[in-house]
């Protein structure tokens, strides 16, 4: 069985070897300073400019150190970042050759931690990083440059960012109970009942301009999972995972997915399905169940999947960083009829490479965001806006993504925890949102993309993005990080949180 496994390895290794994309690759990667020096784009895509002394540490992945702890501030030079990973504790510091979005799920966490996060494309200064392994270096950010020196003991005192090293903020989560209904309208929204991000959504509507759309949105309010996890029908699965919480208890964090697993055996009360099929229909929703029972498993295994994601590692070892119980979090779960998509953005008010409070940066994907929250490979479409120039938006970078997602008319069942959003800590995307049906993977074409050959096309649609988020910023007073989507020229808007 090994010799067959090496056999196919080296087969397929040899093919691409042969192939037109291995010549490619390495004429690319020749090419690649040289067209970043004649450009004047530097070495550098920095995407938390935070400034850093700590001890440097070389990593294959950023995903295998995920849960480690590092008892001295530390700099990670990771070959590969993949965008769904929690940056571990005591690292003040991650450099990679890897491009995840400015506005990625990661980079945000990254921030948020006030991490210096960059990109670097020069690999022999990457090189040149990884032979300082166990020396301590300082890290000297600009919006598009990082000055690295190595520097002595007294210098990691003085630094300002080793002060909360092994500290965490002072959050405190309190446990949310069973209301005594399965499903609400947003009319029903409260703190008591749903997380900020359904609470967010409700508000926004009949606020924000009449062109912006909000999608109609019901949810399972907090108490739902423990009270379904209670009953009669679930007694064999309350039991086993009983068992596998108490190991984890331990430190066996190997039965997380385990737990993820018990979960989805889970099966939804009588109780349950009537009144969420009463709430979604009321609100004018389709229910999953008119088409089929079939459909209607589909939604319940969405759901559970939901509840499940309290158990992501990165989730979890998120929460353990900042002495957060775990025990205490509790998962809603908004529920939203999918906008087909044509393109997908994210939005920061506050230009979050510079800090301009003046200044709008959004990004852009065709298809549905996950390709972009969720770092899939290739770069988003950047561009900046000024807030006293909405309708003269600049863009900064074209799209990359190879891979585009697109789903038919359906339903997203949307994590909602307690644990997120924060003040001190948010959790932008340790937790699932799950589509009812699967994402077809579409590989993307650019060269027929009206928002790549219609300039006035591009115009119209990256300033209706930055007038939406000029809007809901003053709506809230305050910077926002807003999630949407365009479908057929309008603007909607999907979630929205403070910017940190």
């Amino acid at each position: 069985m090994l010799f067959e496994f090496l056999q196919v390895s080296i087969f397929t290794e040899e093919m691409i070897r042969a192939g037109s994309a291995a010549s490619l690759s390495s004429l690319v990667n020749r090419l690649d300073p040289i067209l970043r020096n004649v450009a004047n784009l530097g070495s550098w895509q920095v995407i938390s400019p935070v400034e850093a002394v700590g001890y440097v540490v070389v990593v294959d992945e950023l995903l295998s150190v995920q849960n480690k702890t590092y008892e001295s501030p530390t700099i990670l030079v990771a070959k590969s970042v993949r965008g769904e990973e929690e940056i571990p504790d005591g690292t003040v510091a991650v450099v990679t050759p890897d491009m995840p979005d400015v506005l990625s799920h990661v980079s945000v966490r990254a921030r948020n931690s006030k991490v210096c996060f960059a990109t670097c494309f020069d690999p022999s200064i990457l090189d040149d990083l990884r032979s300082k392994e166990g020396k301590l270096l300082k890290l000297k950010p600009t919006s598009a440059d990082i000055k690295y020196s190595e520097v002595q003991e007294g210098d990691l005192k003085r630094s300002k960012n080793t002060e909360d090293v092994g500290q965490s903020p002072s959050i405190k989560l309190v446990k949310k109970q069973f209301a005594g209904k399965f499903a609400i309208s947003s009319e029903e929204f409260t703190s008591e009942m749903v997380g900020a991000k359904s609470r967010n959504i409700a508000y926004l509507k009949g606020k924000v301009p009449s062109w912006v759309g909000i999608p109609t949105s019901v949810a399972l309010p907090f108490g739902t999972f423990e009270k379904v996890l209670s009953d009669e029908l679930n007694q064999g699965v309350s039991g086993k995972l009983q068992i596998l919480k108490e190991k984890l208890a331990a430190g066996d964090f190997d039965v997380l997915e385990d737990i993820r697993k018990t979960v989805l055996e889970l099966v939804a009360p009588p109780q349950l399905v009537q009144e969420l099929k009463n709430k979604m229909q009321s609100s004018g929703m389709p229910w999953p169940g008119d088409e089929g029972q079939e459909r209607w498993e589909q939604a319940w295994i969405a759901i559970k999947k939901v509840w499940a994601s309290k158990w992501n590692e990165r989730a979890y070892f998120s929460t353990r960083k900042v002495k957060l119980d775990h025990d205490l979090l509790c998962m809603a779960v908004l529920v939203q009829e999918i906008i087909n998509a044509d393109y997908a953005f994210v939005i920061h008010t506050t230009n979050p490479s510079s800090g301009d409070p003046s200044e709008i940066y959004a990004e852009v994907v065709k298809g549905l965001g996950e390709t972009l929250v969720g770092a899939y490979p290739g770069r988003a479409l950047s561009f900046i806006a000024k807030k006293d120039k909405l309708d003269s938006p600049k863009v900064l970078g074209y799209p990359s993504k190879p891979i585009g997602l697109f789903i038919r008319r359906s339903i997203i069942f949307r994590s909602d925890s307690n644990g997120e959003d924060l003040e001190g800590y948010a959790g932008a995307g340790l937790y699932d949102s799950v589509p009812m049906d699967e994402e077809e993977k579409v590989v993307l074409d650019y060269s027929s993309d009206p928002l790549m050959i219609d300039g006035s096309f591009q115009k119209s649609i990256l300033s209706s993005i930055a007038s939406a988020g000029d809007a809901i910023e003053k709506l809230y007073g305050s910077p926002q990080d807003i999630e949407g989507v365009v479908r057929d020229g309008k603007i909607y808007v999907v979630q929205t949180r403070p910017q940190m």
